[in-house]
């Protein structure tokens, strides 16, 4: 089901090429292969034929055995074809100027966007399909579809291949093999003999012994590298994120040297922000081959780009324009703020140990080392706050001043950096 849906997702359509997608005709054209590809490559099945545990197999010479092939691509393409946006409400919008009156023309309303694309029959190739040693005859689009993704689906690759993708971005870039064939498993049957049951496979992650040991938390090659976007989330999340209007206007945050290097839906490409199995070169995991994916958004400029942008956030928020505008024009005032309350937090600022110790059990799930929070409480603690005689808005700013220090600098620890 899963599946299904990001397979007929306007965004999806548009982004890798189903949307307009048209059959084979007698001038030369052919089913777009971008999705067909793209759908056994990084959603399904991977490249590489792979045992449960999630290593992959290889033949009698060390070869790896690739799990499909072109020609696979090129049958599954005409599965995908004959489909686009739904506008069948005919519903449509008139334009405006910026000065309010009416353009010459309409556009379709925002309804296709929220529902599956529709598919057109004439447009549809009505060539057998033949692919992964399954055939789908001349048959109705919708049928097709669901034989194509049903055959994905059971793909012996896919509790693997999904498995252990799930358990790097949830909890350790290197999942044991033991961990990975666990997961697996659950994919496979639920214990009452469903396969692909995605809260048996969240349980199976997050409840695995190797998710939640006291050992794991010690092993230098566990735990993964947070992503700034995720770390930008959370601090939201912590600390009462708040936006005037209600807009939570917060725009594109992809600038490397100034911002998180990284924004929501802004991947620039198909592969993501980075590659499950990316190995930092010239690192000690280089030399042992050890995947780090987050660690492809990390170089000299993203590190300082994610702390200046920090550093502004936690203390002033993010300023916007009208909240009423989509986007911030040039020339337009900042009349709006999305900023952190820190309630609880003003109410320890007095007390460094309090607040320091406050921070590592929200961030850090208190693993911060008792080096670190010595160091933080120091800094912290040169941010004396003024007299109560002192002017209410100068102690407020003051309480603020010495939060966000703490905030940004438990932000900055590889204790928070790496999550365990």
């Amino acid at each position: 089901k899963l599946l299904e849906d990001v397979t007929l997702s306007p965004a999806m359509g548009y982004y890798l090429n189903t949307k307009g997608n048209q059959k084979e005709d007698n001038k030369g054209r052919v089913p777009d292969e971008n999705y067909s590809r793209e759908v056994m490559q990084l959603f399904t099945i991977g490249l590489y034929k792979l045992n449960q545990d999630g290593t992959e197999q290889t033949d009698s010479s060390g070869k790896k055995l690739e799990s499909y092939t072109q020609d696979d691509v090129t049958n599954l393409a005409r599965v995908f074809t004959g489909y686009d946006f739904d506008t069948s409400d005919g519903v449509k919008v008139q334009v405006l100027r910026q000065d309010g009156s009416p353009e010459s023309y309409t556009v379709e309303s925002k309804a296709f966007t929220q529902k599956p694309m529709a598919l057109n029959p004439a447009k549809h190739s009505n060539v057998a399909v033949n692919f992964l040693n399954t055939s789908i005859p001349n048959t109705d689009g919708k049928v097709a579809l669901t034989k194509a993704l049903d055959t994905l689906f059971n793909h012996p690759n896919v509790p693997p291949f999904f498995a252990k993708q799930m358990i790097q971005r949830l909890i350790t870039s290197n999942p044991s093999k033991g961990y990975v064939a666990r997961v697996a498993a659950a994919f496979k049957n639920n214990g009452a003999g469903v396969r692909g049951d995605l809260q048996a496979v969240w349980v199976a992650i997050l409840l695995d012994d190797e998710a939640r040991s006291a050992a794991s938390l010690v092993s230098p090659t566990f735990g993964k590298l947070r992503e700034p976007m995720l770390r930008f989330v959370q601090w939201g999340r912590s600390f009462g994120l708040t936006s005037q209007g209600n807009s939570w206007k917060i725009f594109d945050t992809a600038d490397a040297a100034n911002q998180l290097g990284q924004s929501p839906l802004r991947s620039p490409s198909v592969f993501n922000f980075f590659r499950p199995g990316f190995v930092p070169p010239g690192t000690e995991l280089a030399k042992t081959q050890t995947p780090a994916p987050e660690f492809q958004l990390v170089n000299e400029t993203t590190v300082g780009g994610y702390l200046n942008f920090l550093q502004d956030r936690i203390r002033y928020g993010l300023y916007t324009g009208n909240v009423n505008v989509p986007q911030l024009t040039n020339g337009e005032a900042y009349t709006s703020t999305i900023a952190a309350t820190y309630t609880k937090e003003l109410a320890l600022v007095a007390d460094a140990a309090s607040l320091v110790n406050r921070l590592n059990l929200v961030l850090c799930a208190g693993q911060m080392s008792a080096a670190t929070k010595t160091t933080i409480i120091t800094a912290i603690n040169t941010k004396a706050l003024p007299p109560a005689t002192a002017k209410p808005e100068d102690i407020q700013n003051a309480k603020l001043d010495r939060i966000a220090a703490a905030v940004l600098l438990t932000m900055a620890c590889p204790e928070y950096l790496v999550q365990k």
